[in-house]
């Protein structure tokens, strides 16, 4: 069923065929679930957004609601950003301190066999995590949505509701910031 495209498992699921849902669910579990661990910096509240946003899936194929237009991937994180930016309207919050029992998503690599390089690059996705975090909300948005879920900038600028130039700008500024803190604090990449 692996070999079936998005197109030919969602026609199948919505013939009844609870499987191919699943398929789909597993194929990009990891990209949605990292977009939306990004935005929330928390585990608990993540997981709770990634069921509901495929609850929401469900309804919506339910409902014919989805078209071919696109990939299945990015509608699905379309949707996931919108439950993010409702939890935030709803808790009046943007930030979020994570807990200290929660792993970072980067530490998801296997522990055990870890070689110098492993390491390093562990510790290169912390130190990204950390500057990102410290990034205004909208230009960590853009980041987060571009380099971890692949969107383009159309499908970004109809997610987060602005035009194409402002998530360029955005994205530009973002980066832009992200190099300054890189120099003013010397940190290796």
């Amino acid at each position: 069923m692996n070999q079936l495209t998005e197109q030919q498992l969602l026609k199948n699921y919505l013939s009844g065929d609870q499987r191919s849902l699943e398929t789909l669910i597993n194929q990009h579990k990891e990209k949605i679930f990292t977009s939306i661990y990004l935005l929330v910096k928390d585990r608990c509240l993540a997981e709770d957004i990634f069921q509901d946003t495929f609850i929401k899936v469900i309804d919506r194929l339910a409902q014919g609601k989805y078209n071919d237009e696109g990939k299945f991937v990015h509608w699905v994180i379309r949707i996931a950003h919108n439950l993010c930016i409702d939890h935030f309207r709803k808790s009046k919050s943007i930030t979020f301190i994570p807990k200290p029992e929660d792993r970072d998503i980067f530490e998801s690599m296997d522990l055990m066999d870890d070689t110098p390089n492993d390491i390093e690059q562990r510790q290169t996705h912390d130190r990204v995590r950390k500057l990102l975090d410290q990034l205004p909300e909208e230009q960590r948005e853009v980041i987060i949505l571009r380099h971890y879920a692949d969107m383009s900038f159309a499908e970004i600028a109809k997610t987060t509701k602005c035009s194409i130039n402002t998530a360029l700008g955005r994205m530009r500024y973002g980066l832009l910031n992200l190099r300054k803190m890189v120099r003013e604090r010397e940190l290796a990449l």
